[in-house]
C-alpha cells in the first residue's frame, strides 16, 4: 500500500438480512487529506462509519489503517490503533464536568484502566486534556457542567473527546448538524486547524456550503454505491450526484 494512504476501503459490502446496505465501496484516505463522505439519506454513509470503526463488520471487503488490515478487529481495538469518531447524536456525560469528561475519555485509553482518574502522578494527563479544551475554544468552560454547553460547544467537546486518545483517523458524523451560520463557521475553522493533530479526516455531512470550503475532496454514496469520487468543485457538478440529490435528470 501507497505509503501516503492513511486509510483504505476495499471493496467493502454490508447487508443486513436481504438489505444491501453497501455494495462494493473502495477509496483511499490520503494522509494530511480531509475528506467530504455525503450522500442522501439512506446513502449508507452512518454503515459505512460504523464498519470502518468496528461496530459493524463488513459482509466482504477488506478495511486498511496504513498498511494493517483490521477487517475483523473489534470497535475498542481499532480505537486503541488510532481510529477515533464522533455520532450523531451527541454523547457527553452531561452531569460531569467539561473536564473531567475529556479525562475519561483519555482514561479509556490507558494501559491501566483501574488508575484513579484524578490521582496525584496524572498531571501530564491534566495539562494534555487542558491543551485539547484550549484547541476546541472551551478552556475558560472547563469546570463547568458539560450540559450547561451551548450546542455548538458540545459538539466542540466531543470532537475533544475523540482526539483524548491520540488518534491518527478522526471520522466525525455529522458535526454541524442542527447548529446555526454563526456555530457552523467556527466549527469549519476549527476542524480545519485540526490537521496538525491528526493524520487524516473524514467528515460525514448534508450541508455543502460547510464542507465546500473545508474539504479537499468528496466520496458520494446512492444506495450504498460510490457515484462520484473527487475535488469538491468537480463531484458538485456531476450529473450523477444532481440528479441524486435532486432527484431530476441533470
Amino acid at each position: 500500500m501507497s505509503p501516503s494512504v492513511a486509510l483504505s476501503i476495499q471493496g467493502v459490502t454490508k447487508t443486513f438480512g436481504g438489505v444491501v446496505a453497501l455494495e462494493g465501496v473502495s477509496f483511499d484516505l490520503k494522509l494530511g487529506e480531509i475528506l467530504a463522505l455525503v450522500g442522501p439519506n439512506g446513502a449508507g454513509k452512518s454503515v459505512l462509519v460504523n464498519v470502518i470503526t468496528g461496530f459493524y463488520q463488513a459482509s466482504a471487503g477488506t478495511v486498511f489503517l496504513a498498511d494493517k488490515d483490521i477487517s475483523f478487529q473489534p470497535a475498542h481495538v481499532r480505537a486503541r490503533m488510532g481510529l477515533a469518531r464522533t455520532f450523531q447524536n451527541i454523547r457527553l456525560m452531561l452531569r460531569m464536568s467539561v473536564l473531567e469528561n475529556v479525562m475519561v475519555a483519555m482514561k479509556q485509553h490507558t494501559a491501566n484502566p483501574f488508575r484513579s482518574l484524578f490521582c496525584v502522578n496524572e498531571k501530564a494527563s491534566l495539562e494534555k486534556a487542558m491543551s485539547l479544551l484550549y484547541k476546541a475554544g472551551l478552556a475558560d468552560k472547563a469546570n463547568d457542567s458539560a450540559g450547561s454547553l451551548a450546542y455548538g460547544e458540545a459538539r466542540r467537546l466531543e470532537i475533544a473527546r475523540a482526539l483524548a486518545g491520540d488518534p491518527h483517523i478522526l471520522l466525525l458524523d455529522e458535526p454541524a448538524a442542527g447548529m446555526n451560520d454563526r456555530e457552523t463557521e467556527d466549527l469549519a475553522v476549527h476542524i480545519h486547524a485540526l490537521r496538525d493533530s491528526v493524520q487524516a479526516t473524514i467528515v460525514i455531512e448534508h450541508d455543502m456550503g460547510f464542507l465546500h470550503g473545508l474539504c479537499d475532496r468528496m466520496v458520494v454514496l446512492d444506495y450504498g454505491r460510490i457515484i462520484a469520487n473527487g475535488s469538491v468543485a468537480d463531484v458538485l457538478k456531476d450529473p450523477r450526484v444532481v440528479e441524486a440529490y435532486l432527484g431530476i435528470e441533470a
